[in-house]
């Protein structure tokens, strides 16, 4: 009974991810009616910093001060960050969110792939893989891609690089970063400093547009930035510590699920048995890829002193610990 609290809290915590994650495609077609792809990709690492440095500070935890692992965060935000968020915004010009949401749950087979390439996946269980599979199942029938335009446009093959960044940043994350003794709130504050800078190095491409930005559009890129940006990037960052990579990468196959959800509720759109079939085979497939090896208790090896036993007496029943 003692794990059971942990499991809730971990569930939460995915549900709370998926949450925010998921409306982030929403949220960036809105401001990119006011801004350029660079700007809402640079307006979103920057107030996604602030927002993780404020609650850094407040938890009186600081900064990783080694120059190695600011390197190795560099690299990370790179991958992670700065070159996924430009792809998207870039990609959701001609893609509309339902297919870029479809698109980006590619990003757990990445991460498949990417962990056996480099020996971080190892003997992955039947039912890990058929979770996967199903996953990518359920969000192409959620979206019928096959029904959608644009699919093999220049913005598609941006949105799945992103897909494939975001597993390349995970994995890099999880064995470079993590696991070594620095706090994820300090590492996820300190990767998108680095992720504002890398971005404010594109500001001449693109970057330097006047910007002709609303009510709507201002208040899409604030809630990106602060919560579809910088909380969302630290539950990652949680959960790669605590799950693995291939784990927070399952987390965009409830993404699509999401943003249906939303689109039906807010945005009155229409919600079929289709996509309701699709969202509970999604839901069943994350299920089964965040399933745990149970690993069996062994008995605690006895020796004469601790039992009274001499070497020639008969061995008595171990009882099961479940008995």
């Amino acid at each position: 009974m003692n794990g059971v609290p942990g499991r809730t809290w971990a569930a939460a915590r995915v549900g709370v991810l998926a949450l925010l994650w998921g409306s982030t495609f929403l949220w960036i077609e809105l401001a990119l009616d006011g801004l350029s792809p660079v700007q809402v990709t640079l307006l979103r690492c920057a107030l996604g910093a602030a927002t993780l440095t404020v609650l850094l500070f407040s938890t009186r935890n600081r900064l990783p001060r080694a120059r190695t692992t600011w390197k190795h965060i560099f690299v990370a935000a790179f991958f992670c960050n700065a070159l996924p968020f430009g792809l998207f915004s870039v990609g959701q010009q001609t893609v509309d969110s339902g297919v870029a949401g479809a698109l980006n749950a590619t990003t757990p087979l990445w991460s498949v792939l990417i962990g056996l390439a480099i020996g971080t996946e190892r003997g992955l269980r039947p039912v890990r893989l058929a979770g996967l599979l199903l996953g990518f199942a359920g969000t192409s029938l959620i979206f019928a891609p096959w029904q959608q335009s644009g699919l093999a446009s220049w913005g598609a093959l941006a949105i799945v690089g992103a897909a494939a960044s975001y597993a390349v940043g995970f994995a890099y994350m999880g064995r470079h970063l993590v696991g070594k003794g620095m706090p994820t709130l300090s590492l996820s504050a300190a990767q998108l400093m680095a992720a504002t800078g890398l971005t404010a190095l594109a500001l001449p491409v693109g970057g330097l547009e006047t910007i002709h930005v609303d009510a709507t559009a201002l208040i899409a890129v604030v809630i990106l930035g602060i919560f579809a940006t910088g909380v969302t990037f630290h539950l990652t960052y949680r959960i790669i510590a605590d799950e693995g990579a291939t784990n927070a990468a399952t987390v965009g196959y409830l993404l699509p699920v999401v943003s249906v959800a939303l689109g039906a509720v807010v945005l009155d759109e229409a919600f079929s048995f289709r996509v309701a079939a699709g969202m509970v085979v999604v839901l069943v497939g994350v299920g089964m890829t965040r399933r745990q090896k149970r690993i069996p208790v062994s008995p605690p090896m006895e020796t004469p002193e601790a039992s009274g036993r001499t070497a020639g007496a008969r061995r008595p029943r171990v009882d099961s610990p479940h008995d």
